[in-house]
């Protein structure tokens, strides 16, 4: 079994209704639920050159997790506007790094959602962000 084929922690499960971008960074994996959860097990091509999981996939990951969240709680899609994000320790491959996030507060058609990202009882990064709350409309080209 090579490390991207590792089975995920009980009760989480593939991501699948992502797009390209995440998909090709992951695999990405979610607990299904009310709350927004979602982790990753960092692979070699998650890290820099120093061996430790690149700011830029951290970024990314809490990113998507933030947006899962405001999806959660407004059941339409949205983009990010403002991310807000403090680096508080370091991730290594084959770490499971999990996060969860939450809504705090919902103002017509912006949300703030804060999250963090760990590794065991370690803060990883932390994150806030103000989203977009989006009308649905079909993919070009799908």
């Amino acid at each position: 079994m090579t490390a991207e084929e590792r089975a995920p922690p009980e009760g989480f499960v593939l991501a699948e209704k992502r797009g390209p971008f995440t998909r090709h960074n992951g695999p990405i994996f979610v607990r299904p639920g009310e709350v927004a959860q979602q982790g990753f097990y960092a692979l070699d091509r998650h890290c820099n050159g120093l061996g430790i999981v690149h700011g830029g996939m951290l970024a990314s990951f809490i990113d998507g997790l933030l947006g899962h969240a405001c999806g959660l709680a407004v059941r339409a899609p949205a983009v990010t506007v403002h991310l807000s994000l403090d680096y508080l320790s370091m991730a290594r491959e084959g770490d499971w790094i999990e996060g969860e996030a939450r809504v705090v507060r919902h103002a017509r058609d912006i949300v703030f959602v804060e999250g963090r990202a760990f590794v065991g009882p370690k803060d990883v990064i932390r994150a806030s962000g103000v989203f977009k709350v989006m009308e649905r409309r079909p993919r070009r080209g799908a």
